[in-house]
């Protein structure tokens, strides 16, 4: 016979081998028969295997849990052989779980008592619990778990339930974020400036141990001692998540987080009701900073001294919406223009009407001492307590307090549901404050709270409150500033009223939408602050031009007395991935004018070129040009800038954010995240270049860290296979899902192949052949092909001089190593005995 045909029948086998084993898998135990298979040695062969409904031969396998068809964790699963219950039953394989595998599945606390485990606790056995499915698949490295909502707790498609959170694997962390700007005006001295900040860490178990830094370098050309540096540690705390409380503990260093009281830095331990652990739909809302920059410029949000944000923003109206919801009191935002004009302002958090579902219990409790940006400790201890208790479905009780020997304060308030109406809140705060060589000092604050959608009119009111203190209420903030600086901030209660709105419309009919912010704050004794944005978006379309976008923006900011008023006209018409557009920015008397192409890239880096005119103030009409590139890479996010203004400056900067993330299982480079945040690490078996994510790609060591994981969400981590090389396969599922807690570092491994495809005669030393169906296996126990008739193999994702081992009977037999030259279409390869 035609030596072709023999290898074409023998494929033939391959495809019926790797047939029966998918039909199999999910059906019916079987007895086969094997004469009607076309072999010439029908007793050599191995198919065992498949005779029992999903076989799995008894052994130790590192499988995914797929539970109702979503993936929960890889974990190491035990297949052991069942006693017999009679001497004519076969000898079945039953699947494995442990306690703590079991603690994964997120069964109700009645489910889990009908569990029963034998003497090891090594094997569950879920008989009491009618409709569990347990089937393990090899080939798609997977144990497939079946069981019915009915013992399962509380999860949606977004939110798992506490038992199936991680916490993920110990290691180190850092997180940093550095702006470089140069600057050359056409008269003067050339600077140079260098800003940094970030977080660095390292989990064990629960804990997170964070260290918040920030450092500069400021130096001016051809000037004597114009250098100055400085490093400082601005926060060192502890935190970790107590699940059972639905709450978080912090310890060390922290600004008080409190819905009704100011913040201040202090010292000591903290137990908060953590909101990020309930589901989506339950959660509270992260604030925003708003403005609008003349040109490339450098955004800093700072709280206390402490950085908090910073990132470079192109020319025009900018919305930061990633602060984090435990950012909360008043903010200091800093516009670094490549002028170098500074705008300056203060923006206050403020939280939405505290309400509380029915039954529950939300609290804040936290003890400590005082502390400034120096890390000094400085002050009497001090302890705080507030809670919010849902009386009904429409009525929430909440209250508060702070407790000293030299400052006391008391809080207490309602909230109400509205339904149609929106949601409100009222409450009264007295304070009673013994100042250094002053007399006692007691006043009271009062504050209102509203928040609404109207969905008849496309409309939030996102925040509308107003609060007013009488003029000896003094805050814990003030108290401090005014004992530890002895200035007149703070004494005879300095804020009077603030009146803050936040709210949003959208006209459907007109593809137009509007946004306001509006903030004013009065004192007793110096000049008010007001702070206004508003900004209205209509898209329209021009014949083929869809979505063109026109764009009005207005700020002004009253602050310590400085007027900034700004105006931002903007046309934006896209043509396929990039877009042409017009601006004109009228800020404080300067008129600027610029027409800017805007492209983003095949590998999503982007950039945008501009080109206009300036005037006003007294100034001649000048021209100007600007240039920024962003570039969003697996290493790090890198933004370049460029300035020019004619007989004015020129200005270059470099924004460069990311981190490092270091395991027992590995260390990568990453892109930018939120600082000390969530992340997973993934591995590709050492495989490099593979794309994991949007931007990421594993290193030469098969590592990558997709950062900004979302806390205790049902989150995904997914392989790229429309990106994957020729020469690379799955060996399993590209997708892989965990819900993390906060700051964990979690960790998934993806079964992927790369090499060269084989077609091998194997052969035993006597000259037979392993039989029909025998496993080739790599040194990791990857199955890589399947033995047909004759030894006839097709093997997969292999390398020059690799040793690969073939396994029947439950345990492997016989070792073969492949040779230095795959090119070759069919090679022989001699399987040498495995030693006992």
């Amino acid at each position: 016979m035609d030596k072709s045909i023999v290898i074409r029948e023998r494929f033939l086998g391959v495809i019926v081998v790797l047939f029966i084993q998918s039909f199999f898998s999910s059906a019916i135990a079987v007895e086969f028969n094997t004469d009607v298979l076309d072999a010439e040695d029908r007793n050599n062969i191995d198919l065992s295997r498949f005779s029992q409904a999903g076989y799995v031969m008894p052994g130790r396998y590192r499988l995914e849990l797929v539970l109702n068809g979503k993936k929960i964790s890889e974990q190491e699963i035990i297949f052991r052989e069942k006693s017999q219950y009679s001497p004519n039953e076969k000898p079945r394989v039953e699947t494995c779980l442990t306690q703590e595998q079991i603690a994964l599945l997120g069964l109700k606390v009645s489910a889990l008592e009908k569990v029963k485990f034998d003497t090891q606790g090594l094997c569950a056995d879920f008989s009491a619990l009618e409709g569990v499915v347990l089937r393990g698949d090899l080939g798609t490295s997977a144990l497939y778990i079946t069981i019915p909502q009915a013992w399962l707790e509380y999860q949606d498609e977004s939110w798992l339930p506490p038992s199936r959170w991680e916490e993920g694997i110990p290691g180190i962390l850092l997180d940093y974020s550095i702006n470089a700007i140069n600057q050359r005006p056409v008269h003067g001295h050339q600077t140079q400036s260098v800003s940094s900040n970030g977080t660095a860490g390292a989990n064990a178990g629960a804990w997170r141990l964070r260290g918040d830094w920030q450092g500069n370098y400021d130096h001016t050309t051809g000037e004597a001692n114009s250098t100055q540096r400085n490093f400082d540690w601005t926060r060192i705390y502890a935190f970790r998540a107590l699940p059972n409380l639905m709450a978080k503990m912090t310890v060390g260093e922290d600004y008080l987080s409190s819905d009704l009281f100011d913040s201040w830095r202090y010292t000591g331990l903290s137990l908060v009701s953590d909101e990020s652990q309930l589901p989506p739909k339950l959660r509270g809302y992260a604030p925003e900073v708003s403005g609008i920059a003349k040109t490339n410029a450098k955004v800093t949000v700072s709280q206390q001294g402490r950085i908090v944000y910073e990132t470079t923003v192109p020319a025009g109206p900018f919305r930061i919406q990633d602060l984090g919801s435990a950012i909360n009191g008043t903010l200091d935002v800093r516009i670094e223009e490549q002028d170098g004009s500074v705008q300056t302002f203060q923006t206050t958090m403020s939280s939405i009407p505290y309400l509380t579902r029915a039954g529950q219990v939300r609290y804040k409790l936290a003890v400590g001492r005082p502390s400034d940006y120096g890390r000094h400790i400085d002050g009497s201890l001090f302890g705080t307590a507030e809670i919010s208790w849902g009386l009904s479905n429409t009525w929430s009780l909440y209250g508060g307090g702070i407790f000293s020997s030299d400052y006391n304060s008391i809080a207490i308030g309602l909230g109400r549901d509205l339904y149609h109406f929106g949601a409100i809140s009222a409450d009264i705060t007295q304070s009673i404050a013994r100042l250094p060589q002053d007399d006692t000092l007691q006043g009271r604050a009062y504050r209102v709270s509203y928040s609404k959608h109207f969905d008849e009119f496309n409309s939030d009111v996102t925040f509308a409150g107003y609060r007013f203190a009488e003029r000896d209420y003094i805050s814990m903030s003030d108290f401090l500033s005014y004992r530890n600086y002895n200035n007149a901030y703070g004494k005879r209660g300095n804020h009077r009223d603030l009146y803050t709105v936040t709210a949003s419309k959208s006209f459907t009919d007109m593809r137009l939408t509007a946004y306001l912010n509006w903030s004013h704050e009065t004192y007793w004794d110096k000049a008010d602050n007001d702070r206004y944005s508003l900004s209205l978006n209509r898209y329209f379309d021009i014949g083929r031009l869809v979505n063109t976008s026109l764009s009005l923006s207005a700020s002004r900011s009253e602050y310590e007395g400085k007027k900034d008023d700004a105006i931002w006209l903007s046309l934006n018409i896209p043509f396929g991935r990039g877009a042409i557009s017009y601006n004109g920015n009228l800020n404080n008397g300067d008129f600027s004018q610029n027409a800017s192409w805007y492209q983003r890239l095949e590998n999503n880096d982007s950039y945008r070129l501009s080109a206009g005119t300036a005037s006003g103030n007294g100034e001649h009409l000048t021209a100007q040009g600007t240039g920024l590139y962003n570039h969003y890479g697996s290493s790090g996010d890198v933004t370049a800038n460029i300035g020019w203004r004619e007989s004015a400056y020129t200005s270059l900067g470099l924004s460069v954010n990311g981190g490092i993330t270091a395991t027992g299982r590995g260390v990568a480079l990453h892109g930018s995240s939120f600082r000390g945040g969530t992340r997973m690490m993934v591995s590709t078996d050492g495989v490099a270049d593979i794309p994991v994510g949007r931007n990421g790609k594993t290193n030469i060591f098969g590592i990558a860290v997709e950062p900004s994981v979302p806390s205790y969400y049902r989150t995904s981590t997914r392989i790229d296979v429309n990106r994957l090389s020729d020469d690379v396969e799955m060996g399993g599922s590209p997708v892989a899902e965990a819900a993390l807690t906060e700051g964990a570092i979690g960790y998934r491994r993806f079964n992927v192949l790369k090499g060269s495809k084989l077609v091998a005669i194997i052969a035993l030393s006597d000259g037979s052949h392993p039989p029909f169906g025998a496993s080739v296996r790599d040194e990791k126990g990857r199955e890589l092909g399947m033995v047909s008739e004759g030894g006839l193999a097709w093997i997969s994702g292999v390398s020059p001089g690799q040793h690969l081992s073939l396994h029947w009977e439950g345990k492997p037999q016989c070792n073969v190593s492949l040779p230095a030259n795959l090119d070759m279409k069919q090679v022989l390869l001699p399987c040498q005995a495995t030693k006992d």
